[in-house]
């Protein structure tokens, strides 16, 4: 458009100039000694123009022929560049699709070739996280090393590294040396989220439950993290610092929490451990009834339950009144039972125990029937309850598959010497061997009787009344087998 219109401005002052010069018709006269020239006006004109055209363009190729070197340069620059940007795209493709092989060749070949410093970085950061998820961090590291010194003294491009080499460290557990690069990062604005997120994964990788706290809120507060996330993050920080809390410290970490989160049963858990831990039972009961009152959880019932006769009968009350919107409650039936046996009401808290029982089998209840019954004077009760305790626990008494073979008696002061002249009758093929030990065989299931070794003879006897050949036999452990009531004289077992 733009030559369109001044196409039309030249024709417009070529009929002008036309116009003018007809209506004022003369000579031009050029004296040059020993020259002289006579030229219309017309034609001088047209001369005049076209040497300032011949000029113009003169000057042009001279100005074209004298900037082709900085124009090559340039041309040369804009070709790499998009060299570079191919193989920086392609090795980003590479490692989002996980071909971390061909990522890490394409982008080590840009990080040796690259003059830029942004792209020397880009390149170096991208090569070492295909290192990574390679598993070799040897070259990685040592990538990271060309990164940083490509970075130079640029704050922003640092600051890229350093990032990236932090969360590096993360997956590999190493937090304090990711604390060391991400604490300088962070300011008081709080502006970079992201090393605020990697901040936060360090600290709860050392357990550093107040900065987790600290942070997970600031990043609440910016929306840059799931709230459910945040959430888990809270109970779990704010129950580390409960477990320490002590007196002092108590207001400033119960009373950050909102009344929600007071309520939630990790939470109430920790406060309340805290308390009875602080010598405040009293407060711990409230701060347990406030998060049952909205929900009921079997840990914070079983901690409910644990008191002393006078606070039993204000517990007892509480929990009554839970039971008539929870009649079928398991756990909430034994806390019952349990608080019963505190204060001592022996038939109610049977009459609980034996409700609960009935709804769920589990050792907590099966234990608190058989210190019931111990408490009333049933020892056969309370031993029925306690083993139903054990089977409900899942506990297993360890079986032998191969015993071990019969002991070996001589040498034993309290066996009397054997005549070497006695013949040495076969082991009879009873149903049980002389030695009383049994021999799985592996591939019958039932147990087959092996008879002992016929023994040698022994040692000649120990003089009588010395322990000293009894005290450097029975130096060592009893041994199985060995009937133990002919150790009545002599040598302590």
């Amino acid at each position: 458009m733009r030559s369109w219109i001044w196409t039309l401005i030249l024709f417009a002052a070529a009929v002008a100039l036309a116009l003018v010069l007809r209506e004022h018709g003369g000579n031009v006269l050029i004296i040059a000694q020993p020259w002289r020239i006579e030229l219309s006006l017309s034609l001088a004109v047209v001369l005049a123009l076209a040497v300032f055209l011949a000029l113009h363009w003169l000057l042009r190729v001279l100005n074209w022929v004298g900037s082709s070197p900085s124009r090559l340069r340039a041309w040369r620059g804009r070709r790499a560049q998009k060299r570079d940007l191919e193989l920086l795209e392609r090795g980003w493709i590479n490692v989002l699709e996980g071909r971390y092989v061909q990522a890490e060749k394409d982008l080590s070949n840009l990080l040796s070739r690259t003059r830029s410093a942004d792209r020397k970085v880009l390149a170096g950061l991208s090569a070492a996280r295909a290192l990574h998820l390679l598993g070799e961090t040897a070259r990685r590291d040592q990538v990271l090393r060309l990164a940083q010194e490509g970075a130079g003294q640029d704050s922003r491009l640092r600051q890229a590294v350093d990032t990236v080499t932090a969360e590096m460290y993360l997956d590999q557990n190493r937090a304090e040396e990711a604390l060391d690069l991400l604490e300088p990062l962070q300011d008081a604005s709080s502006r970079f989220l992201h090393g605020t997120r990697l901040l936060l994964r360090a600290h709860r990788q050392l357990g550093h439950a107040d900065r987790v706290y600290e942070l997970t809120r600031l990043l609440l507060r910016r929306g840059a993290i799931d709230e459910t996330q945040a959430r888990q993050f809270i109970r779990e920080s704010t129950a580390q610092r409960l477990a320490r809390v002590d007196e002092s410290g108590w207001n400033a970490v119960w009373g950050d929490l909102s009344a929600d989160e007071r309520l939630d049963p990790d939470v109430a858990l920790a406060g309340a451990q805290a308390q009875i831990h602080l010598g405040h039972p009293a407060e711990a009961a409230r701060i347990l009834e406030a998060s049952l009152g909205r929900q009921l959880d079997d840990r914070l019932l079983r901690l409910y339950s644990r008191c002393d006769a006078a606070q039993a009968r204000q517990r007892l009350g509480h929990a009554e009144l839970w039971l008539k919107s929870h009649p079928d409650h398991p756990g909430l039936l034994a806390a019952l039972g349990q608080i019963c046996l505190a204060a001592q009401l022996w038939g109610q808290g049977e009459h609980y125990l034996e409700r609960s029982l009935a709804l769920r089998a589990d050792t907590h209840i099966h234990a608190l029937l058989g210190n019931l019954h111990d408490a009333l004077g049933h020892p056969d009760q309370a031993l029925r309850n306690w083993r139903l305790a054990c089977q409900a626990a899942d506990a297993e008494i360890p079986v032998v598959d191969r015993l071990l073979p019969a002991a070996d008696t001589r040498g034993d002061p309290h066996f009397d010497a054997v005549d070497d002249t006695t013949p040495v009758e076969p082991a009879p093929s009873a149903p049980y061997a002389a030695s009383g030990v049994y021999v799985q065989d592996e591939t019958d299931a039932d147990a087959i009787p092996v008879a002992a070794p016929a023994p040698e003879p022994p040692a000649a006897p120990a003089v009588s009344g010395s322990a000293s050949s009894e005290d450097e036999y029975f130096d060592t452990a009893p041994i199985p087998g060995v009937d133990m009531s002919q150790t009545s004289d002599g040598g302590a077992r």
